[in-house]
């Protein structure tokens, strides 16, 4: 018979093969031990871990790591969906990512990742009022990542921003869940307007490295934006567009393109 008064365990298995994918990185480089430890080791969960590794990039002479920290630690406690989303995310980049070989990667290496998780942040600030503060983690998201996202974006879970450099999305844009977009991406307006003025990017697309897909208009689920391409029109579902301006080329190709990551334009195995 379980004794009520013990104490439950709580089961965590993406954290769980975090810490062994640390502990097996010391053991193989001891050089990085101190980074590996200060960083996951040393932390009881994700969310304490992610705290702690926001506000070591974040923090500057304007700000210190201490008050960074506090305030991420705050949001996370405040809001479970951050951490949700950031396991979300962390998965959808070891599942879709060839490069990502271990969970332990994307929380010490990949800048697309951590400024997403940075970016939620800001964004639950933005909902909170706090609009200076969130707009301080923006320009540090920016300087550090060179990833541009306005905290009054929304953006889903399940997000991959391969390589991260140079993406831009604006304030009233929806990103919706496990969309992948690579690098110099742009989720922008087309003018001076101040009202709904940003893409809204539907579930499960795929946007290729420099694509540029501008004002408010809407693309379809499960759609497929070629490198390149600048899309100024809505775009059904399950479409491939590509060109400048971006026309429908075909379909996209599979279920799934951002899952997929299948970029090639042509006959596609299903």
């Amino acid at each position: 018979m379980v004794n009520p008064h013990s104490k439950i365990t709580s089961v965590d298995p993406v954290w769980d093969q975090i810490k062994l994918d640390a502990q097996q990185a010391v053991s193989k480089e001891p050089l990085i031990g101190g980074f590996v430890h200060a960083t996951i080791l040393h932390h009881a969960s994700i969310e304490k871990a992610l705290s702690y590794r926001i506000a070591a990039k974040l923090s500057s002479n304007e700000m210190s790591m201490m008050v960074v920290r506090e305030v991420v630690e705050q949001a996370y406690a405040a809001d479970s969906s951050l951490v949700d989303a950031a396991r979300a995310d962390l998965v959808a980049i070891f599942e879709r990512d060839p490069a990502c070989h271990r969970l332990l990667q994307p929380i010490l290496y990949f800048k697309g990742y951590q400024a997403v998780q940075a970016y939620r942040v800001g964004h639950y600030l933005w909902r909170q009022g706090q609009e200076d503060l969130a707009y301080f983690f923006q320009m540090r998201i920016s300087e550090i990542f060179g990833v541009d996202i306005h905290p009054g974006a929304t953006i889903g879970k399940g997000i991959m921003i391969d390589h991260a450099h140079s993406i831009v999305i604006g304030e009233t844009a929806i990103v919706g869940d496990n969309v992948s977009m690579l690098h110099s991406v742009t989720l922008g307006g087309t003018g001076k307007e101040e009202e709904d003025r940003h893409p809204k990017i539907g579930d499960g697309v795929l946007i290729g490295a420099g694509a540029k897909v501008l004002g408010n208009i809407k693309i379809g689920h499960c759609s497929r934006v070629a490198a390149g391409s600048v899309v100024l029109e809505d775009v059904p579902e399950c479409k491939t567009v590509a060109g400048i301006p971006a026309r429908i080329v075909g379909e996209a190709g599979c279920d799934q393109p951002a899952v997929s990551m299948n970029h090639m334009l042509g006959p596609w195995d299903e």
